[in-house]
């Protein structure tokens, strides 16, 4: 057999795909129209077609032989008869939204890998260093306190449902009067606890962008969070949602820091942002951790977004001048609840401690 091989022809700019080359050098159309197997014999040169899934009909051969030297290569794609994609044999294992008419790109989805799962796992060792409720465990002392603290915010969530921004009644702001009283302490078990209710999903939202600390808490590496999103209105402030294996609890990270940080959340983008994260789930609850209203801006900003505020007060170091300062900056909102956090628990007393230390039948 002779050597010669047909003259190469002009690739255009960008270059072609080894499965457009391929198309162009074997008339896979003629096989498709023979329905019939071509014999070993007839097959000097094979050359292998590699698939992307192997096939049960011998109809589709995956051997076919290279063109004769003496055929006329400038005609022959010209002569020969279109073949439909849906009739070509060479895509038949090929899912029929990623096949393409032979000559022609296949779609970008042919060459895309599955995505890995991007669920995040929560440290719960961490969780059980740091005191804080630990998904799956035991009911104790502070889940039940916890249950109680979400139970009126649930309640109060109900009543801003039926006022004029109905919408508001599914966010709520974190807060304290000063660094140190604990509030995003509160902000992750607060978090943890509505994610246990059946019918609520929590998305956690890191908004103290000069000390972002919720992610460290639970055991998570940073990422893109709220200000990118904020900055950057191509961003789909969804995408940028970590996924946990908490089940009904999600995490918005706080994002790369800025000096604008108040701006931006002043800005009319953040209504949009945050409507987009209660459309995206109808069942979600966002739960912003703020700074200390006492300490940076952004609190006061917030509260004018959310239903409801829940005012950290440490029991033993918050005066209550600071306090009543930090009520009027959140004044933007018109449901402030306090909590009191780090409170002794008296010797005795019949509190969820005691309770709960109690063996069953007793």
């Amino acid at each position: 057999m002779s050597n010669m091989s047909p003259p190469r022809r002009p690739i255009r700019p960008g270059g072609d795909s080894l499965l457009e080359r391929a198309a162009k050098v074997y008339d896979f159309g003629a096989h498709a129209r023979s329905r019939a197997p071509i014999p070993d014999s007839v097959i000097p040169e094979a050359v292998p077609l590699v698939r992307p899934a192997p096939v049960a009909s011998r109809d589709v051969v995956s051997m076919v032989p290279p063109m004769a030297p003496e055929e006329d290569w400038s005609s022959a794609d010209q002569d020969a008869e279109p073949v439909a994609p849906s009739d070509d044999p060479t895509f038949l294992a090929i899912p029929e939204e990623l096949r393409a008419p032979v000559g022609h790109e296949l779609p970008a989805a042919f060459y895309e890998t599955p995505e890995l799962s991007d669920i995040a796992s929560i440290d719960r060792g961490l969780l059980a260093e740091t005191g804080m409720i630990v998904p799956g465990a035991p009911v104790g002392p502070l889940a039940e306190e916890f249950r109680l603290v979400k139970r009126q915010l649930l309640i109060t969530r109900e009543r801003v449902a039926q006022g004029v921004e109905a919408d508001k009644a599914r966010t709520v702001l974190v807060c304290s009067a000063r660094p140190g009283d604990g509030k995003t302490f509160c902000a992750i078990n607060l978090a943890l606890s509505m994610a246990a209710e059946r019918d609520t999903e929590v998305l956690l939202v890191d908004a103290d962008f000069a000390k972002p600390d919720v992610l460290a808490q639970l055991g998570l590496a940073e990422t893109p969070g709220l200000l990118d999103a904020l900055a950057d209105t191509t961003i789909d402030v969804e995408t940028l949602v970590v996924r946990t294996d908490v089940g009904g609890l999600s995490i918005l990270p706080a994002g790369t820091r800025t000096a604008t940080d108040t701006e931006l959340l002043a800005s009319a983008r953040t209504r949009a942002v945050i409507a987009r994260l209660l459309a995206a789930n109808p069942r979600r609850i966002v739960i912003f951790d703020s700074p200390p209203a006492l300490a940076a801006s952004p609190a006061a900003v917030l509260a004018m977004l959310v239903g409801q505020v829940m005012l950290v007060v440490r029991a033993d170091r918050t005066p209550e001048s600071e306090l009543k300062q930090a009520v009027q900056l959140l004044d933007g909102c018109d449901h402030i609840a306090l909590v009191l956090n780090a409170v002794s628990f008296v010797p005795g007393a019949q509190r969820f401690g005691t309770y709960y230390g109690q063996e069953a039948g007793k």
